[in-house]
């Protein structure tokens, strides 16, 4: 057994003591806050430093990960359980410990066999959401009725129980929504950071599930297995035809498990839609694009910036959707209805204009119609504009179909509205600020305003325009 997979293994162990979180209560932090005096003012030699010693903390002398990764749990049980600072759920603090813990184990696991981000990123997302989801089922079959959790709707109350104890109902689908968007987080994390980064990636991820967790209510089995089963194959499938990066797969798994889950089977719909289309117009002529100078990087593969570029939108209007009614302003839902369609056919728009009106020579700068070079930011071709406008076409005449739109003729011309918006503005932008940085109010630094930053700024002018028109019009 090499020294990676045997510290990966006693991680696993110390992350197994949250598990007692619930039992002890207020006194949750202690077996880890315990663990990170240890780690720095008591172990410094011996068997017991060699099984936790990362390659850095022998220069140290001390074991800095370990008591890094036993602070973040620290952290975590004292804005769980304890009265006054209490502001998690019981599920986020266990998913998050577990997850990470047992997710490093899975990623040790997979590299003694095989190496390359793809296979432990998923020997990472696997091993660590089997864990997130046994560890909250053993939970709640110990701990939850003496807590009084809500077990009986799936639903968590606060460590200290403000309700009656209730029956016990495992809500396993509950759980592996939780279990598995708290691994592909974590999992995503840690291609953009370093391994003794894991206190930053469990505190993260403790803030992701806690956020989830007051939100997906208990979502039907067979609507998590669709979610599991078609974003999975989906992100391996981007992956292995090169249209996505592991980092850009990562983020597209953990976007489509959340909109499925908070939204719906068809508001999944549009966004991989826009993906596939998005994907493949990107592809298309790829060679000759090359050869103009007008292609995407990375062979077209899409990462995490990408993404987030064209969806973050999309996300947050799922999440406003969901969200609303406990917030008390249910009559906002289709606002954030058509927001979500609207930035989505804003993306597919400029998207589709983009890599379409790239192949046609006589470009000209949106805002002064003058000839341009190919490639040039804000340069627009006719043809480019046609394709954009089919792009918003497209995702407008499947908005009618995918979701409970109530009139079909505006709600489809509403969706239009944003996509060609979405699109206009991009292109304006381009012309205007892209590649330059412009200052943001109350910010110490400049912002660097490249690709992504325009595809964010797009895609909120659609979905704006396409939530404002869909409130005032009564849509």
């Amino acid at each position: 057994m090499t020294s990676t997979l045997r510290r990966a293994g006693a991680y696993a162990a110390v992350g197994t003591l949250a598990l007692a979180g619930p039992a002890l209560g207020a006194a949750a932090a202690a077996p880890f806050a315990a663990l990170a005096v240890l780690a720095v003012f008591v172990v410094d030699d011996g068997p017991l430093f060699e099984l936790f010693a990362r390659p850095g903390d022998y220069e140290d002398g001390q074991l800095n990960g370990l008591a890094g990764f036993a602070l973040a749990a620290t952290g975590l049980a004292i804005l769980t359980f304890v009265p006054g600072t209490a502001a998690l759920p019981v599920e986020a603090f266990v998913t998050a410990v577990l997850v990470v813990a047992y997710g490093n184990l899975g990623s040790a696991l997979v590299a003694t066999r095989t190496t390359g981000p793809f296979p432990t990123a998923t020997g990472f997302v696997v091993l660590g959401a089997l864990a997130g989801t046994t560890g909250l089922a053993v939970v709640a079959l110990t701990a939850g009725p003496a807590l009084g959790l809500g077990l009986a709707t799936g639903t968590f109350l606060d460590a200290a129980g403000s309700g009656p104890a209730t029956p016990v109902e495992l809500h396993l689908p509950r759980f592996a929504v939780l279990a598995v968007s708290g691994a592909v987080t974590a999992a995503l994390l840690r291609t953009v950071l370093y391994e003794r980064d894991d206190p930053w990636i469990l505190l993260s991820v403790g803030l992701v599930v806690g956020l989830l967790a007051a939100l997906i209510g208990t979502p039907a089995a067979w609507l998590v297995g669709t979610a599991f089963v078609v974003t999975l194959g989906l992100g391996y499938a981007s992956y292995a035809l090169g249209t996505a990066s592991v980092a850009g797969m990562l983020t597209g798994v953990l976007l489509a498990i959340l909109i499925i889950v908070l939204g719906g089977v068809g508001w999944f719909g549009l966004l991989v839609t826009f993906f596939v289309v998005g994907s493949l117009s990107t592809k298309f002529r790829y060679d000759a694009k090359q050869q103009r100078g007008v292609a995407e990087p990375n062979e077209g593969a899409r990462g995490t910036a990408n993404v987030l570029g064209n969806a973050a939108v999309a996300l947050g209007a799922v999440l406003g959707y969901a969200a609303a009614p406990e917030l008390g302003v249910a009559a906002l839902r289709p606002g954030f209805l058509f927001a979500f369609a609207g930035s989505l056919a804003a993306a597919m728009s400029d998207t589709l204009s983009s890599e379409v009106g790239g192949l046609f020579d006589g470009p000209r700068l949106i805002t002064t119609l003058e000839p341009v070079p190919p490639g040039t930011d804000g340069g627009v071709t006719w043809q480019g504009e046609l394709a954009g406008l089919v792009g918003a076409g497209v995702l407008a005449g499947l908005s009618l179909v995918l979701l409970p739109v109530g009139n079909p003729v505006v709600g489809a011309a509403v969706v239009a509205a944003g996509g060609v918006a979405g699109m206009t503005v991009d292109s304006v932008l381009g012309a205007t600020v892209e590649g330059g940085s412009v200052s943001v109010p109350g910010a110490p630094v400049a912002l660097d305003v490249d690709n992504e930053v325009v595809n964010f700024a797009a895609t909120f002018a659609g979905g704006v325009v396409s939530g404002a028109l869909a409130l005032g019009l009564a849509v």
